[in-house]
Parts: C-alpha cells; structure tokens; sequence
C-alpha cells in the first residue's frame, strides 16, 4: 500500500502554512476588537445534532456527511458544520446563566463528502462567529460589518454582499405553501433533486444551482414579499444600519441558506472569480435553534468564511501577504570545542524572546554564514575559543556587511536595541 493522504484531503506546509497563519491571525485580533471569545468543539457529534439542526432535506446530511457507527452502535457524524456544535456547547454548559448575550468564534476543520476540486475539499476549514443572546437588528448588523471588515483588512475589492431576508417561522410556512402552489404548474421540469426537495422542503428549491432550474427560480414570488409586519421592520432596521455604516450590499429576494436552522436575515458574501461556487462567506440569524434543542427562546446570529475560498480569492486579486517575522540571529560555531558553549548562548536567546537559529548538520562556518543568509537572519554571533577566552563575541551585521566585538555580558541587550520585535 502506498502511504498517501486521503482523497479531498491534503497537508498544509511551508510556505503554504504563512499564508493560513496571516489570516488565522488577523481575524483573531479582529474578533477580540469586536468582543468575541473562542471555542473549540469535539470534530465528532452525535449524528442527531446535525439532522435535527441543519435537516433532513438538506444535501449535507442527504449526501456529505461523514457518519459512521461507533463499538456502541451510536450514529456518530464528523462534523459538517460548527453552528450547530457552538449551540450545543451553549447550552451543555449552560452559558446563558452566566451572560445574557455570548459572543464566540472558532477557527477549525470540518467535513463533507464532496467532489474535491478547487476550494471543495472533503475536509475544509472555517472561519466563523456566533453570538447568541439578542433578537435586535444591531447584532445582525455588526457581524455583517465584522465580516466586512475582514475583507477589508485582507484587501479584497471584488466581493459583493447578497442580503434577504426569510422571515420568522410563521412567514416561511406560509410561503412555503404559496412556493409549492406557485411550483406545481413547473414540477416536471424541476431536477430530480428539485422533485424530491419540493414534497420535503420546497425553500431547498431556491438554493439550486442547475441551470433550468434557475430559470424557473427567477420567477418565483420571493421570501420577503410574505413576512409579516415585525420581519420587515427587522429587515428594513438591518438594511438602514448598515447604510449608516457604509457597507454595501444587494437585495437578493431568492437568497436562502443551504441549512434549515435560518430566520430572518441571511447573507452571502461571493467572489466573481470563484467560479460557481463563489460564496466565501455565509450566515445569518437561526432564532428558534436554541430552543429547538431544548434551550431557551433566545436570538442568535452567524456567519462563516471559507478558509480555502477566502486563500483563493485573495490569489485570484494577486494580493500579497504583509508577513510579519522577528528579526533573526545565527549562533554559528568555530569548532566542536566552542559548541557546548554556543549552545548556551543559544538557550539565554530564546530565553529573552529573541529568535535564534544553531547548526546541527556539523557545518563549516562558511556554510553556516551561507545559511543565516538564506534564513533571512540580521546577525549572525561567533563563538570561538578565543571568542570565549576574551569574553567578547563577534557580532556580524547581515544587512549592512559589518561586524563588532561585543561583550558577552552585553550581548543581549546589545541586540534588544537592534532586533524589531513584532
């Protein structure tokens, strides 16, 4: 057998590995600015979790969920999603004792049984929030914004944001009903998968990509045009925040999510150069969620990047990344004799934070020269016997081809004042 990853599957290495560091980082400070805290959840869950939350006529849990039994015959699930983890963290924990709105995130892989292809991976990762605790139109607005800002700060031009809305619960069974009537006259020429959403879930119609049924799509009546009096308001409170913000969108009225769990407002942030599968973030509100578990009656709010999508939008743009590294110093040896000693002087280094780099290969001190160079290093410290026995090293500057003797006593503050420190 030969040893390989699993198909959909792939390792994440230098120098690949910076690009997902730089953007693991900046949305970690971005989510501390606005106030959220992270949470990990186990990547496996009772399969019941997700069928009872996202739902039974969805594709992710009629064909890409990874479920398996385990030696107690329990349905186990990787997990396709997070949304549904987070709520059920919530409410094990019983955070709503503690505080009346909790603002998480989480940055972690998930898994479907999907065709792999560009930014389509069998385990994919996401980016995403959850705040739960408020019905009012302002928490949907500020995850928007915060969304937004992320793109902002990663430098994409070209998203576009889609926004709609769908309604309480009340609003979408009544247009469901009003969706089916409206459908019957075109219901053979739906897709087979349409045929089958229609008798289970006719709203999954509207999520369809197949080109005929998109057609008929288009002409449908829309989510927004039957909600009631208090969703409108929501909406219309939501679309004039976010204008005061400066945040662009557009009215998409066919606009629905891929899961069950959604109300009211839901989004879709699309790359134009994606190709079909151009959303690089989703969310919305899921209000009845909490309760549906059991928990209280309470709002929620969400979204989701697409780590890969957002990796392969900012290629598409051929935006660069603003890495940010430590200055570097090269602890290189003379001979044998002096290692024992350098390598002291290597621990007292990274000891006061200062990044430093040793030769374990039994290098010349040429190669080691040529090997500070090539590790970007801005020092270089020779340690020598004569070094040692005069008490003084020999600091090489290379960026600017000098040298200096230092004291040893001196030697770390001589280069704290040297080092940028990020």
């Amino acid at each position: 057998m030969k040893i390989q990853s699993i198909k959909g599957t792939s390792d994440i290495i230098v120098p690949e590995i910076k690009k997902w560091q730089y953007i693991e980082e900046l949305t970690r400070e971005l989510f501390k600015i606005y106030g959220y805290q992270e949470i990990r959840t186990p990547i496996i869950e009772h399969t019941e979790l997700f069928t009872k939350s996202i739902g039974q006529s969805t594709d992710i849990v009629k064909k890409e969920m990874f479920t398996f039994k385990d030696r107690a015959s329990r349905s186990i699930t990787l997990r396709p999603e997070e949304t549904a983890s987070v709520a059920r963290a919530y409410l094990e924990s019983k955070m709503y004792k503690k505080s009346k709105l909790v603002k998480l995130y989480y940055i972690g892989p998930m898994f479907r049984s999907e065709k792999p292809q560009a930014g389509r991976m069998r385990q994919f990762h996401q980016i995403g929030v959850e705040a739960i605790g408020s019905y009012e139109a302002y928490l949907d607005a500020e995850i928007i914004d915060l969304m937004q800002e992320i793109v902002n700060e990663i430098g994409l031009k070209k998203t576009k944001l889609l926004l709609n809305t769908l309604g309480c619960l009340k609003d979408r069974l009544r247009y469901k009903e009003v969706l089916k009537s409206s459908l019957n006259k075109d219901l053979k020429r739906l897709c087979k998968d349409c045929k089958v959403r229609f008798k289970v879930n006719p709203l999954r119609i509207l999520d369809c990509k197949n080109p005929q049924c998109q057609k008929i799509i288009e002409k449908l009546p829309t989510p927004s045009d039957y909600i009631c009096s208090e969703c409108k308001e929501h909406f219309d409170k939501v679309k004039d925040l976010l204008d005061n913000l400066g945040v662009n969108y557009t009215f998409h009225p066919h606009l629905v999510r891929g899961l069950d769990y959604y109300t009211k407002t839901t989004f879709e942030l699309i790359h134009p150069d994606l190709g079909a599968k151009n959303a690089i973030c989703a969310g919305g509100r899921y209000d009845n969620l909490i309760s549906s578990f059991g928990g209280p009656e309470i709002g929620a709010c969400g979204f989701a990047f697409g780590l890969e999508r957002l990796l392969l939008a900012k290629e598409a743009e051929k935006i660069g990344f603003r890495e940010k590294e430590k200055d570097a110093v090269y602890v290189a040896t003379v001979n044998e004799t002096s290692k024992t000693e350098a390598f002291k002087f290597l621990k007292e280094l990274r000891t006061n934070h200062i990044k430093a780099y040793f030769d374990y290969e039994g290098k010349s001190l040429k190669a080691q020269m040529r090997q500070a160079n090539k590790l970007n290093c801005k020092y270089v410290i020779v340690v020598g016997e004569d070094e040692l026995r005069k008490k003084r090293l020999v600091l090489k500057d290379m960026q600017a081809h000098s040298q200096q003797e230092v004291n040893i006593k001196d030697l770390i503050s001589t280069l704290n004042k040297n080092l940028s420190k990020v």
